[in-house]
C-alpha cells in the first residue's frame, strides 16, 4: 500500500505534461511572429514594387510629354526701328509624345505683348536677358502642313510659334536672350540665341 501511495505521489509531482504544453506554446508563439514578419516583408515589397512601377510610368509619361525644336529661328523688325520684335520657331512632339496644349494666350487689357491675367493658356512662354525677365508672353500658333483644327500639337503635326517681344521694348543689337517654352506637361524647351551687330527686318539665328 505504501509503495503504490509513493507511486501515485511521483506520478502528481511529473511536470512532464506541463513541460511539453509551455513548449506548445512557445513553438506557437514563434510561428505567428514569423508569419507576422513575413507578412510584413512581403507587403514592404510589394509596395515597393509598386511605387517604383508608378515611377517608370511617370517617367516614361514625361518623355512622351516632351517637345522639340524643329529647323531654324527666325527674328523680325516689324518695324524696321533696329530692333527685334518677334521671334519665330516651329516645334514638335517627340517619340510619338502624348498630345500638347497650345491654346493661345490672350492679349487685350491692355495689349503690351504680355499674357492677360486669367488667360486661358496652359503652356508658357517666356524671355530672359541679362537685364529683363518677362514670364508669361503673348503669342499666337499656325499649323504647318498636315493638322487639325484644334489646339492641340499631336504626333505628326507642326506648330509655328510667334512669341511677340513688344513687352520688351525690343531687343537690341549684341544680346544674348533665351525664350523658354513650358508646357503643361515634359521639359521645358530653351532657345538661346545672340543678336548680330546690325539687325535686318527679318533674320535666321543660329
Amino acid at each position: 500500500m505504501l509503495k503504490m501511495l509513493n507511486k501515485m505521489k511521483r506520478l502528481h509531482k511529473d511536470k512532464r505534461g506541463i513541460t511539453g504544453l509551455e513548449t506548445a506554446i512557445i513553438l506557437i508563439a514563434f510561428v505567428v511572429v514569423a508569419s507576422v514578419f513575413a507578412y510584413t516583408v512581403i507587403s514592404a515589397g510589394m509596395f515597393s514594387s509598386q511605387k517604383g512601377q508608378e515611377v517608370i510610368y511617370a517617367g516614361l509619361e514625361e518623355a512622351r510629354s516632351t517637345i522639340a525644336l524643329k529647323g531654324d529661328v527666325i527674328v523680325k523688325d516689324t518695324d524696321s526701328d533696329g530692333d527685334l520684335d518677334e521671334v519665330v520657331f516651329t516645334v514638335v512632339t517627340v517619340a510619338e509624345g502624348e498630345p500638347m496644349d497650345f491654346t493661345e494666350p490672350t492679349d487685350t487689357t491692355p495689349v503690351d505683348g504680355l499674357a492677360d491675367t486669367g488667360s486661358g493658356n496652359v503652356t508658357v512662354i517666356s524671355y530672359a536677358d541679362a537685364s529683363n525677365r518677362y514670364t508669361d508672353l503673348a503669342w499666337t500658333t499656325t499649323v504647318l502642313g498636315k493638322g487639325d483644327a484644334d489646339a492641340l500639337l499631336e504626333s505628326g503635326e507642326k506648330f509655328q510659334i510667334t512669341v511677340d517681344l513688344q513687352a520688351t521694348g525690343g531687343v537690341g543689337i549684341k544680346t544674348t536672350f533665351t525664350i523658354e517654352l513650358k508646357p503643361a506637361r515634359g521639359n521645358v524647351l530653351e532657345i538661346e540665341r545672340t543678336t548680330p551687330a546690325a539687325i535686318d527686318d527679318v533674320m535666321i539665328l543660329r
